[in-house]
């Protein structure tokens, strides 16, 4: 007999928000006067740390800017400035996660992203989660297994009865791997049908 789904997580950049990936590349790096592509790999070479929270946001910039050749940012979080000036949430998920937790079933964010992304996801209280798992908190990413037994824990349901909406393949793979349900998030109109497919009320 097939488990019943009894949690629904959700990630963030992708799924509940618009990409934030392209806006952010541009904004440190016309921030910091070099090309996107230049900024986008220096990123990509220091980025994995300050993503699972082992170094600071202080110490990312300074690893950045030597590669870059360029001064560190003057603001007190360039990232999280950036963060909150491209931040498109896409109110109809929102939505979704409300409804499916009025309907008794649990309901998470789960995200690889760095602390200040972090800090104004918290200020800003939404009210359709029961929890939130973010891997600058726990040390551990997606597609790592632990990030997804430490979501699946915090709601007290057994990964069998979960389901990861997100759009990336190899973060749905992970948690497939993991023992949870995955379904790669390409649109709200898809995720839903898939959702109904593995029995989950959605109306």
């Amino acid at each position: 007999m097939e488990t019943r789904i009894e949690a629904i997580l959700f990630d963030w950049g992708g799924v509940l928000i618009d990409n934030p990936a392209p806006g952010l590349m541009s904004y440190c790096a016309e921030t910091l006067g070099v090309s996107v592509a230049d900024y986008t790999r220096a990123h990509n070479a220091c980025g994995e740390g300050f993503q699972k929270g082992s170094i600071s946001e202080e110490a990312f910039w300074r690893r950045v800017c030597e590669r870059l050749g360029c001064p560190t940012p003057k603001q007190a979080s360039l990232w999280g400035r950036a963060f909150r000036e491209i931040y498109s949430p896409r109110e109809e998920v929102f939505a979704l996660a409300r409804r499916l937790r009025q309907r008794g079933y649990k309901t998470s964010l789960l995200s690889n992203t760095e602390a200040p992304a972090m800090e104004f996801f918290l200020e800003l209280r939404y009210d359709a989660f029961d929890a939130a798992t973010f891997s600058c908190a726990e040390g551990v990413a997606k597609p790592e297994r632990a990030i997804y037994e430490v979501a699946a824990g915090k709601l007290g349901a057994a990964m069998a009865e979960c389901v990861l909406l997100d759009d990336r393949i190899d973060f749905v793979e992970g948690a497939r791997a993991a023992g949870m349900k995955g379904i790669v998030y390409e649109s709200l109109d898809q995720v839903t049908r898939d959702l109904a497919a593995m029995g989950v009320c959605v109306k």
